[in-house]
């Protein structure tokens, strides 16, 4: 680990590269921010940027595998930095547990305003090193900062309670207090949002973090470091460090002692590999990890309103959305006449890079992103589903784009309607009657989000009940905001965030009872 006053920057020279809208755009971008300061690349612990010998490169997936395509050398730091981190969180803990929730209110506050006074350069940050679209990327900055905004206003409200005893003479205080030190380990499709959502809870409630960001996003967590420093937080309050390995970095937040609760956004297979580690001290978690959400359109829906739905939901980011229906059951009524609107609109968006104002769909973020696409789409094709649109890669814009596409008469015998596609790919199946519908939705080993659409009132809520998932749309494809309490049932985890819940997660409740009072 070296400790330096100044980052490293990848030196950017237009002059180098072929003035495309891609190339040319791409890399002015990083060169013309109006708050140049928000690139950074190297790691941040106890109030301090560091760097270190050891990086590895960030790319544009948009442009991967050209030349071009790299955006910046990031530090990768090891376990032993991440030791120094854990102990700069701890000690800072002891103090910061003390301050009051105005206190922390106020840091909020400012953490707040300063992601909105900033909110299109973080936007292109997240555009160049994840791909998604600027009005996509735009409205994530707006749904982070909200986070911030919400538990602000949560952060002075960290009640306890007073409990009747059973003996006349005695109290019982039930105290919530911080847990302590918290390990957040964040993904990429969301690079600013899945942190803000975690670390404004740990905040509000008087907690310390050490934040590992993926290796494909780090520049918009590294970004919201550096406004956590000029919004005022107290050193090793909000520690930040980049790694490209993930699997150790991962294991010692998880047996770390001083570390006393874990926060993980990411896959099913990872979740459980966390859970395990965390077991030998017996850690607090909270995970949001794999779905496969089940969109229903039943008979009596409106049925224009069921395709924007499906549309917003599904492809949003390129289906790179752990909410995002993933399989689409409508009922046999209305199944012609939904594929015709439904391919007719996605036929209309345009595949592009995010910076483009005319790009609705960016690419997927890597390889191995397009080779399950890929994997999907052919094996559902072999065993008899129908090719509605799209289906091919788009190597002349980009190696990882791949064309919108819709598949007809999905049935559980494919891979697709099983595994989590985290790609543009809608699967339909048919269904004629609502206890079918359920029943398919219900078949997976995960439940995290759910949408149906329908215009009766007693089968909203028996639908509502009866879906195994954790949130629900009801005539509605977009279900997130700072409110909601966010997070799954069965294999997509537990815990909760946002919402009044959220600080619940990074607090412990502590009885104390007052004995020998007099009447």
């Amino acid at each position: 680990m070296i400790k330096s006053s100044s980052i490293r920057l990848l030196s950017l020279k237009l002059a180098n590269f072929p003035k495309s809208y891609s190339t040319y755009k791409a890399l002015q971008v990083l060169q013309n921010l109006k708050n140049p300061e928000l690139l950074k690349t190297g790691g941040f612990i106890n109030g301090e940027w560091i760097t270190s010998k050891n990086t590895f490169e960030v790319t544009d997936p948009a442009l991967y595998p050209k030349p071009e395509s790299k955006l910046a050398d990031v530090s990768s730091f090891s376990v032993s930095d991440y030791n120094i981190a854990i102990e700069a969180a701890s000690e800072s803990f002891y103090e910061f547990r003390k301050t009051t929730g105005r206190y922390r209110a106020e840091l909020l506050s400012n953490l707040y305003r300063l992601m909105k006074e900033n909110q299109e350069d973080l936007a292109k940050i997240i555009v160049l090193e994840n791909g998604k679209p600027y009005a996509d990327a735009f409205g994530e900055i707006t749904y982070a900062a909200s986070f911030f905004q919400w538990f602000s206003e949560e952060s002075a409200r960290v009640n306890g309670d007073i409990i009747p005893s059973a003996n006349a003479t005695s109290k019982i205080l039930a105290l919530r207090q911080p847990i302590g030190p918290c390990g957040i380990i964040t993904p990429w499709n969301f690079p600013s949002a899945m942190i803000t959502r975690k670390l404004g809870a740990a905040v509000a409630a008087g907690c310390t973090t050490v934040i590992k960001p993926a290796s494909e996003t780090p520049l918009s967590a590294l970004a919201l470091a550096h406004l956590s420093e000029k919004a005022g937080f107290p050193k090793g309050v909000v520690n930040v460090l980049p790694s490209a390995t993930s699997a150790e970095v991962g294991k010692i937040l998880c047996e770390h002692p001083l570390i006393k609760k874990v926060s993980s956004t990411g896959s099913t297979g990872v979740g459980k590999l966390l859970m395990a580690q965390s077991s030998s001290t017996l850690k607090k978690l909270s995970f949001e990890l794999g779905g496969n959400a089940p969109f229903i359109v039943f008979e009596d829906a409106d049925l224009d309103k069921a395709v924007d739905g499906a549309i917003a939901s599904k492809f949003r980011s390129s289906g790179q959305t752990c909410i995002c229906a993933n399989r689409l059951f409508i009922h046999d009524s209305l199944y012609d006449e939904f594929v015709k609107k439904f391919v007719d609109k996605l036929s209309k968006t345009t595949l592009g890079f995010g910076l483009d104002e005319k790009t609705t769909h960016g690419p997927v973020i890597h390889e191995k992103s397009m080779s399950k696409v890929r994997s999907h789409i052919e094996n559902a094709v072999e065993k008899g589903a129908k090719l509605l649109l799209g289906g091919k890669r788009r190597e002349d814009i980009g190696e990882n784009f791949h064309e919108l596409t819709v598949l007809g008469d999905v049935t559980p015998k494919m891979k697709i309607f099983h595994e989590e596609t985290f790609g543009p790919v809608a699967p339909l199946t048919r269904f004629s009657s609502d206890e079918e519908a359920l029943s398919l939705a219900n078949d997976t080993e995960v439940g995290l989000a759910g949408y149906f659409y329908s215009s009766d009132i007693s089968k909203i809520f028996k639908v509502a009940e009866n879906l195994e998932v954790g949130m629900i749309g009801v005539n509605t494809g977009a279900i997130s905001e700072a409110a909601m309490p966010f997070g799954g049932v069965k294999e997509s985890g537990f815990g909760r965030e946002g919402s009044k819940f959220g600080i619940e997660d990074y607090t412990i409740v502590k009885s104390v009872v007052l004995g020998g009072l007099e009447n």
